[in-house]
């Protein structure tokens, strides 16, 4: 049974999120504030966190950087009233896996749950495969799930380094977006196609020499994108 954590501080929501989760089937614990949740999701070893960002005590973006920072990679589906495009890149570059803006659909937020606990389990069945992938300078260690560019360390996010496995795999054959969604996130054709722009300008900042003219990573117009071995 997948134990999932929700950190928020709306009473009622955190009742309804729970009861609808443990209806599910997932084993569910909450917590109504910042500093509560950043112990829980530290020490009680979920397998996945639903974050608020304004939380009392200490905000989710505050909680889902020291979760990174500490080496924490469990799957984080951020919750909140803010649906800026900038907010939802912060929440990106902090580790986020996925991002749902209030008001929304249970059975979509239930899905995205799914999709997040069914790629996170699913990522053990390739380790029998595992290699050393190459492109440039880049150095891909699919086991350990690491990054090298120039022999120096990359740190990636569980999503873009989900998503480059997904370009180099495919031997520089040419990906839609909605594909990568699907094959990433676990959305249905009509979520959010921006995500997978965002997470590519992530990867073209980290991993390209000059982000502005890539080499490798690069945009197929009306197509999507392929990688240049």
């Amino acid at each position: 049974m997948s134990k999932v954590l929700v950190i928020e501080d709306n009473a009622n929501l955190a009742f309804g999120l729970t009861r609808s989760l443990e209806s599910e089937g997932y084993d569910v614990e909450s917590a109504e504030d910042g500093l509560r949740g950043y112990d829980l999701a530290r020490m009680g070893h979920p397998d996945l966190v639903v974050l608020d960002l304004m939380l009392p005590g200490m905000d989710g973006y505050t909680i889902l950087k020291k979760l990174r920072a500490e080496g924490k990679d469990v799957p984080v589906l951020i919750l909140t009233a803010r649906g800026e495009e900038a907010d939802k890149v912060f929440g990106f570059r902090l580790g986020a896996d996925d991002y749902v803006t209030k008001p929304f659909s249970l059975s979509e937020l239930l899905a995205r749950v799914q999709a997040i606990l069914r790629r996170a389990k699913g990522a053990d069945k390739h380790e029998e495969n595992a290699a050393v992938e190459e492109f440039g300078d880049v150095s891909i260690n699919t086991l350990a799930r690491s990054v090298k560019k120039s022999s120096a360390d990359v740190a990636l996010t569980p999503k873009e380094f989900d998503l480059l496995l997904a370009l180099v795999r495919r031997r520089g054959a040419v990906v839609s977006r909605l594909e990568l969604l699907k094959e990433v996130w676990g959305h249905q054709a009509e979520v959010m196609t921006r995500t997978v722009d965002i997470h590519i300008a992530e990867l073209r900042r980290k991993l390209e020499n000059d982000p502005s003219s890539p080499k490798h990573i690069l945009t197929v117009w009306k197509a999507g994108y392929r990688l240049q071995i």
